[in-house]
């Protein structure tokens, strides 16, 4: 069966993740971009979807609505505005476009031909979100004034995110809050970034917030193969695709498994990325307003003093060791992420994500799974010493496992993975539904 366009260029997209590297927000986004153009370009042809930044003022005719034009005008929508968010992997954008039988060189505009019908859609689209809050035109770069309370040194606010003094490979480096701006970003269907912003997590030193280190502690200190398997797997996407990059992975297995067409991918895609993106909006708006301790910091410094049960590195399992020198189950060079703890991304993303994929397919059927093999832990080398399989019945049992990641991971508590599931959830419900209204304006979408 030949791939959809959808699925070509967003491997395209994720070839460009796992080399570039970008964080989570970032990659949602781009993800985002790539599929609302595609979307646009394919709206054009179809006899009622609407495209989100670029309206036609007539329609393609009916004689122009055929696959290969769907699927040209796609492609050029695809290379402009992936060559725009990632400069630097033109030349693997140029190969696909090349091994699609297209020319990167025809840059045309005329909109009676698929080639213009793609550049247009990009062009539109990209004019839109050059000034959408995101500041890609400086890297990304903070735009909030953010300051950390704490420093990696001294704790003033116990309840506040402390940046970390980690390895980074070649000696040390202390974390910097990545994008804490974020929440400004103009989202796809979120009326504003707060929309479905938590309520506050547990108190520094209250009873339940306590209690929640405990968790951490205990989860850590009796760590199985399994929980270490999902505390790996779900942390950066099987290639380092990032989060948002991963469940694009689940919908190609939803594309390949349901034989997707162009229009149903191109759908399916919007309706997921946006969701997506929109996750990470709503979980940095969290972020930025609780600025919440890590769980690295927190056992630390409110266990000063004390030793703990926990692991205590490779090899050593239920470990018992002093409480200002434990460490998460993660490789030395993350020890945690570089950002405010409540709430986790992971939790917020996957269960957007998994709501959209349950109410595009009517289905929370999902079907998947991956083996890790033996030897392949990041954290503890050598380990697992036989294979972990890892299932999901359903989607929402792939997000749950994903939100439980960040707290067998030890960099999450309670209350941000159960928050962001919550949030995540409104978020995906939202996205569904706006997404619909592209699909075709003259429907009332069914929640």
């Amino acid at each position: 069966m030949t791939s959809t366009p959808s699925v070509i260029w967003n491997e395209a997209a994720l070839d460009a993740i796992r080399r570039t590297r970008p964080w989570a927000p970032v990659a949602a986004r781009a993800l985002f971009l790539l599929h609302a153009a595609m979307f646009d370009a394919w709206a054009a042809y179809d006899r009622t979807a609407t495209g989100l930044h670029w309206h036609l003022q007539a329609r393609r005719p009916e004689h122009e609505r055929t696959e290969a034009h769907q699927r040209t005008a796609m492609a050029y929508a695809a290379i402009r505005v992936l060559s725009d968010v990632f400069p630097t992997e033109t030349a693997l954008f140029g190969a696909v476009l090349s091994g699609l039988g297209l020319d990167a060189g025809d840059t045309g505009t005329n909109p009676a031909t698929p080639c213009g019908v793609g550049n247009l859609a990009a062009a539109e689209l990209l004019a839109a979100r050059h000034d959408d809050g995101s500041n890609q035109a400086h890297g990304y770069a903070d735009t909030s004034g953010y300051v950390p309370v704490n420093t990696a040194d001294v704790v003033t606010d116990g309840g506040r995110w402390q940046p970390l003094r980690v390895s980074d490979g070649h000696g040390t480096a202390v974390q910097h809050f990545i994008t804490p701006h974020w929440g400004g970003v103009t989202p796809f269907a979120l009326g504003r970034p707060d929309q479905f912003q938590p309520p506050p997590p547990a108190r520094w030193g209250t009873p339940d917030f306590l209690e929640q280190v405990r968790e951490v502690l205990s989860y850590s200190a009796t760590l199985t193969p399994l929980q270490k398997a999902v505390a790996e797997y779900w942390a950066d996407g099987p290639g380092n695709e990032r989060p948002p990059g991963h469940w694009t992975l689940f919908a190609t297995f939803i594309s390949q498994r349901d034989g997707h067409d162009t229009g149903q991918d191109a759908r399916m895609f919007l309706a997921l990325t946006g969701a997506v993106m929109d996750a990470s909006v709503s979980c940095w708006d969290a972020k930025r307003h609780y600025d919440a301790v890590r769980p690295a910091s927190a056992v630390r410094f409110l266990l000063r003093g004390k030793t703990v049960h926990a692991w205590g590195g490779p090899g050593h399992d239920d470990a018992v060791l002093p409480a200002n020198t434990w460490t998460p189950y993660q490789p030395v060079t993350v020890v945690t992420p570089p950002c405010a703890e409540y709430t986790s991304g992971h939790s917020t993303v996957s269960a957007a994500a998994a709501t959209v994929l349950r109410l595009i397919t009517g289905s929370d059927v999902f079907g998947a799974g991956v083996t890790l093999p033996a030897g392949s832990s990041r954290v503890e080398p050598g380990e697992p010493t036989i294979p972990v399989r890892l299932t999901w019945a359903t989607f929402t049992d792939a997000a749950d496992e994903a939100g439980m990641s960040g707290r067998y991971g030890g960099v999450h508590f309670r209350d941000a993975d159960l928050a962001g599931r919550a949030a995540g959830r409104q978020v995906g419900h939202l996205a569904f539904l706006r997404a619909q209204h592209h699909f075709n304006p003259r429907l009332n979408p069914k929640s």
